[in-house]
């Protein structure tokens, strides 16, 4: 059960001041200021053009994988979470959770596809709790980027990280709670899973 210290953990970091914009399609962004030639390419850079699809049904961002990427990790082993069914995965993380080996660097990514319109202030947040307690929080930045339908991902990897080390650390496993949302408070992708630290991967 989520608590009311979790549901503001989760939030996105504000600035004082800052109003986001209203949302706008693909198309309407493509026909926005069409004469300025240097906004016309960074528009390009993410995919919009004018005729660009109008179909908005659907989540606007679908989030398919959360990887772990080290290069302490023994050849060829890979940690992926699909995030296809949430509840799969905390099932199984519960049971089984991830093992991260202590005092090395490492790094999360995320894949995810856009759907439709052009998303900007999107954000990965994990807060981490061991025992009911908040150890650890993470708030990266994933970008702007364009409508990408089909079998195309985005790839955001965010910057490395530390793990823990110690006896301590390596005792009791790890609560992670994890949220893809934007600056309106739009929730993409909401999941929990545990780990645990290890002398090995």
């Amino acid at each position: 059960m989520s608590t009311n210290e979790d549901h503001e953990d989760l939030l996105p970091t504000t600035t004082p001041g800052y109003k986001p914009g209203a949302a706008k399609t693909a198309e309407e962004y493509a026909k926005l200021d069409a004469e300025d030639e240097s906004l016309a390419r960074w528009k390009a850079s993410l995919g919009v053009s004018a005729g660009a699809s109008t179909n908005t049904s659907g989540p606007k961002v679908t989030v398919l994988a959360l990887e772990l990427d080290s290069k302490t990790l023994p050849s060829g082993k890979k940690i992926s979470l699909d995030l296809s069914d949430p509840a799969k995965i905390a099932a199984e993380t519960k049971k089984n959770p991830v093992t991260i080996k202590e005092g090395v660097e490492y790094n999360v990514r995320i894949k995810f596809r856009v759907n439709h319109s052009i998303i900007s202030g999107v954000r990965y947040i994990q807060v981490v709790k061991r025992a009911g307690v908040k150890v650890d929080k993470m708030e990266q930045m994933l970008g702007s980027y364009g409508p990408n339908p089909g079998t195309d991902s985005y790839v955001k990897n965010f910057e490395p990280e530390e793990s823990p080390s110690g006896l301590l650390a390596r005792s009791g496993s790890y609560t992670v709670r994890s949220r893809v949302i934007d600056d309106d408070g739009e929730v993409y992708a909401d999941w929990e899973w545990q780990f645990k630290l290890a002398k090995e991967w």
